[in-house]
């Protein structure tokens, strides 16, 4: 992999050096609304140079206090899921093998699927912490099982009952719903309160993938996604989560998705999508 000429800023680590490796998969070829997600890798790079590379919340900077190589984006065929998949899958695994974190920028929650893959590979015992308004847990969406909406679904057949926590979730299928009844997933509707006692259960030891779609924060504050779902946290609350979960877990891999920057002219979904990811990289 080779520097960037377009890096987040503050990310510009020589590969050999870094800990953390961001790298992008701008694809929506399954999107089932308004698709757009494709630009929010790129554009996040771009909007990143109006923000800080110092953060007052956790008093860190990234150019002294982390160590971050930007590989870009892949360049991702559009149509059939699968191959798509695959490239994501095949640059984790490289990430994986250099012993460093990789981390996932999206595109729509798909490309989640290939990076889960990887890291299931090397840790057989993962675990995924999930932030998002929708379950994504059906078996399949108009007849296609690789959606943006069965891919904690294919997650789970991956890893099996008891190792996916979801947060905020509320929105979803009565089928879905029974899916959580049923046991093989822990869900939280609506909110995060159980967060605390579930980064406990886990433990510092398990390894764990943490996926955050940018849906799962209000549209007062983040109107920048396809499919906007009222009731949603606070950006303040979801950064609070993210710290606990990177200082308190064995995070191995995480990504964050959802970003449609097409839907918000203003531009401050892209800004909040940029000091969200400032703040991740530091408490990493």
């Amino acid at each position: 992999m080779k520097a960037q000429a377009n890096q987040f800023i503050g990310c510009d680590a020589e590969f050999d050096k870094a800990r953390v490796v961001l790298f992008g998969a701008p694809y929506d070829s399954t999107t089932s609304f308004r698709p757009g997600t494709r630009f929010g890798p790129a554009a996040m790079r771009a909007e990143s140079f109006g923000i800080e590379t110092y953060s007052m919340l956790q008093d860190r900077d990234l150019e002294e206090d982390a160590s971050v190589f930007d590989s870009g984006d892949i360049e991702l065929p559009f149509g059939a899921p699968e191959p798509a998949l695959a490239m994501i899958e095949g640059r984790a695994e490289e990430i994986f093998a250099a012993g460093k974190v990789p981390f996932l920028l999206g595109g729509e929650h798909l490309v989640t699927l290939g990076s889960v893959r990887a890291a299931a590979k090397r840790h057989p015992d993962l675990r995924i912490i999930h932030f998002d308004a929708h379950a994504d847990l059906r078996e399949d969406y108009l007849g296609n099982p690789l959606s943006h909406a069965c891919v904690l679904r294919r997650c789970h057949d991956i890893l099996g009952d008891g190792r996916i926590f979801q947060f905020g979730i509320r929105s979803g299928t009565r089928d879905e719903r029974q899916f959580m009844r049923d046991g093989h997933v822990t869900t939280e509707l609506f909110s995060d309160e159980t967060l605390a006692s579930v980064v406990e259960s886990i433990g510092p030891g398990a390894p764990v993938y943490l996926t955050v779609d940018m849906d799962v924060l209000d549209p007062s504050e983040f109107p920048g996604t396809g499919t906007q779902e009222a009731g949603g946290l606070s950006y303040s609350r979801l950064v609070k989560d993210v710290l606990l979960v990177c200082s308190r877990l064995n995070v191995v891999a995480l990504d964050n998705v959802e970003l449609n920057p097409m839907l918000d002219q203003s531009g401050r979904s892209t800004a909040l999508a940029c000091k969200f990811l400032r703040e991740e990289l530091l408490a990493l």
